[in-house]
C-alpha cells in the first residue's frame, strides 16, 4: 500500500481501532442484553426453536443471516465465560462478557474498514496532484468514515454491530462505482438477510440495477433503449439475490416457520415512534398535536378528560392515539414514503447519471424512509450519513449538505447517551469529529466561499442552544421532575427541522442535475 500513497491508512484504521477499546468499561444499553441473549438463544437452543424463543422480552428479531452470525460469534464467546450463552443467565454481565462482546464489535469492524479503504479509492484520482496527504479527497474520505462520531457512540458506547453492516452497505456501493454491478447486488443481498432495516434502500438498487444493469444501452439524451434489454443480465441477478435469500431463509421456509420469522421481524404492534421520537415527519406531527391539544384545552374546545391518555411522550414503546389530528396507520406511512421516493426513483429511471446518480437516489431513498418510516429508530439517520460522506469529498453543494446533515444527524443521537458520566465524552468526540469536518471539506472546496448559506449557519447556533439547554440548564431547573421528556421533546422536534431541510435540499441537487447531461 505504500507504494501508491496509501501508507496513512492502516495507521488510521489502527489508530480508530485502539480508541475503541477505551470505551470497553463504559456505559452500555440494554442492546448489550439484547445481543448476549441471541447468542445464548443461538447456541443452546435448536434453529427451529430461534424464532419461538420468548423467555425474555429480547427476542430474535433480526433476518436469519444475522441469527447465523451470532451463532457464530457464541463458539468464540464460550472460551470467554460460558455462562452468558445460559438462557436463565439475563442481564448476565460479568467481566469477560462485557470484553467478549466489546471486541466482538471492534473485530467485526474490519468490513467497515475495508468498505472504507474501497469507497476511498473510488476517490483517489480527484485531485490526485495535492501532495499534501491530509487534503486528499481519499484521507478527508476515510476519516469521516473511520471516525464517524455517529458510529463511535452507537456501537461502541450505546452497543450494536452497526459498523459491520455499514461495511456491507459501503463495500456494494463501492462496487456499483466500480461498475462490479453483481458483486454490489450479491452485497446488498447479503446485508438485507442481515438487517432488514435496509429495505429503506432497496428500491434504488432494484430500478438502479434494472435500468442500467439490465438494459445495456441508453440513447443520445440517455432515454432509455428498450431493445437493448438483457433477460441473460436479468437472470443473473436474481440468481444471486435468490440464492442469499434461499440460503437465509430457506431452513425456515422448509420447517414452515416463514410466517413466525417475519411477525418477529416486523413488528407493527410497536407505534408509530420510538420512545424518543426520531427527528423526522412524524416527531413534527406529534409535536403539532401535542400544541393542538393544548390551545384546544386551555380555549376550551377540548375537554382534558376526553383526550387519549396514552402519551406519546411518556417514554413507552406503545400503539397510541393522537389528541386532535388523525392517527397514523402503517399503511399512512408507507403511502407517504413511497411518495416521498417516487421522485427520486423516476429521476434515475428516465436519465440514469451514472453510480454516483444511483448514490444520490439512495441517500434520498434513505432519508423519506426515515422522514416517514414507521416506527423509526434515530439511529437510521446513518444510513444518510455515511453514503453522504462520499458525495461530500466531490461536489461544493453535497459538502454543505453533509455538514447540515451530519451535525444535526448526529447531535439527534445525545440522547441515547443520558448519564452524567457520558456527557463530556460525546461532547468531545462530537466536536472533534465536527471541527475535522467543518475544516478539512472549506479547505478541500475553498475559492467559493463558505460551504453554508446565511440560515443554516443561525440554525446551527440554535442547535447548540438546544445543547447548552437540554444538557446543561435543563437538568438544574425546577423543570426537571415536572417535564422530564422536555430535553428530548426539544432535540427531536428542532433536529427534525434540520433534517427535514436537508432532505428537501438534497432532492434540489437532484431535480438540477436531471437538466445537466448525463455522466457515464
Amino acid at each position: 500500500m505504500a507504494a501508491d500513497g496509501w501508507s496513512w491508512f492502516p495507521v488510521l484504521a489502527a489508530g480508530v481501532s485502539l480508541f475503541k477499546c477505551l470505551f470497553i468499561n463504559s456505559y452500555r444499553s440494554t442492546d448489550f442484553e439484547v445481543h448476549r441473549n441471541w447468542l445464548a438463544i443461538t447456541h443452546s437452543l435448536p434453529v427451529s426453536r430461534w424464532y419461538h424463543e420468548n423467555s425474555s422480552e429480547w427476542t430474535l428479531d433480526y433476518p436469519p443471516l444475522f441469527a447465523w452470525f451470532e451463532f457464530g460469534l457464541s463458539h468464540v464467546a464460550q472460551h470467554f465465560d460460558g455462562n452468558m450463552l445460559l438462557l436463565q443467565k439475563q442481564n448476565y454481565a460479568s467481566p469477560s462478557t462485557v470484553l467478549f462482546q466489546r471486541l466482538s464489535v471492534i473485530f467485526t469492524d474490519v468490513v467497515f474498514i475495508l468498505a472504507a479503504r474501497e469507497c476511498c479509492r473510488c476517490v483517489q484520482k480527484q485531485k490526485a496532484s495535492q501532495k499534501d496527504v491530509l487534503s486528499r479527497p481519499a484521507f478527508i474520505l476515510a476519516v469521516l468514515l473511520l471516525w464517524n462520531f455517529g458510529l463511535l457512540i452507537v456501537d461502541h458506547i450505546h452497543f450494536q454491530y452497526n459498523g459491520f453492516l455499514f461495511g456491507f452497505l459501503l463495500l456494494s456501493v463501492a462496487k456499483h462505482l466500480q461498475a462490479q454491478h453483481l458483486q454490489g447486488a450479491l452485497l446488498f443481498a447479503v446485508l438485507l438477510n442481515l438487517k432488514h432495516i435496509y429495505l429503506y434502500v432497496a428500491p434504488a438498487y432494484g430500478v438502479y440495477l434494472l435500468r442500467s444493469y439490465c438494459f445495456t444501452e441508453s440513447s443520445a439524451d440517455g432515454g432509455i433503449r428498450w431493445r437493448s434489454f438483457s433477460l441473460l443480465r436479468l437472470l443473473a441477478l436474481g440468481s444471486v439475490v435468490l440464492a442469499v435469500c434461499a440460503l437465509s431463509f430457506g431452513p425456515f421456509i422448509v420447517m414452515g416457520q416463514l410466517p413466525q420469522v417475519l411477525s418477529r421481524l416486523f413488528p407493527f404492534k410497536r407505534g408509530l415512534c420510538h420512545a424518543y421520537w426520531a427527528p423526522n415527519a412524524w416527531a413534527l406531527y406529534n409535536a403539532l398535536d401535542k400544541v393542538l391539544a393544548t390551545l384546544g384545552v386551555r380555549l376550551k374546545l377540548l375537554k382534558e378528560a376526553e383526550l387519549p391518555q396514552a402519551s406519546m411522550t411518556g417514554g413507552l414503546v406503545q400503539e397510541f392515539q393522537h389528541s386532535v389530528l388523525p392517527s397514523v396507520s402503517p399503511s399512512v406511512t408507507l403511502i407517504c414514503t413511497l411518495l416521498s421516493i417516487l421522485p427520486a426513483l423516476a429521476s434515475i429511471w428516465r436519465r440514469p447519471r451514472g453510480a454516483r446518480g444511483f448514490l444520490r437516489c439512495l441517500l434520498l431513498c434513505a432519508l423519506g424512509s426515515f422522514m416517514f418510516g414507521w416506527h423509526v429508530h434515530e439511529k437510521a439517520i446513518l444510513i444518510a450519513i455515511l453514503p453522504l460522506s462520499i458525495l461530500a469529498v466531490e461536489s461544493r453543494e453535497d459538502a454543505g449538505i453533509f455538514l447540515l446533515l451530519s451535525t444535526t444527524g448526529h447531535y439527534s443521537l445525545f440522547p441515547l447517551l443520558f448519564t452524567p458520566a457520558e456527557l463530556p465524552i460525546k461532547v468531545c468526540l462530537m466536536l472533534m469529529f465536527s471541527l475535522f469536518s467543518f475544516s478539512a471539506l472549506r479547505k478541500l472546496h475553498s475559492g467559493g466561499g463558505s460551504l453554508l448559506r446565511p440560515l443554516e449557519h443561525v440554525y446551527l447556533l440554535g442547535l447548540g442552544l438546544v445543547a447548552l439547554f437540554s444538557e446543561v440548564l435543563f437538568p438544574l431547573s425546577p423543570w426537571k421532575q415536572r417535564l422530564p421528556f422536555l430535553p428530548l421533546l426539544a432535540t427531536s422536534v428542532y433536529c427534525s427541522v434540520g433534517v427535514s431541510y436537508s432532505f428537501l435540499r438534497l432532492y434540489g441537487t437532484l431535480l438540477r442535475s436531471d437538466s445537466k447531461p448525463k455522466q457515464h
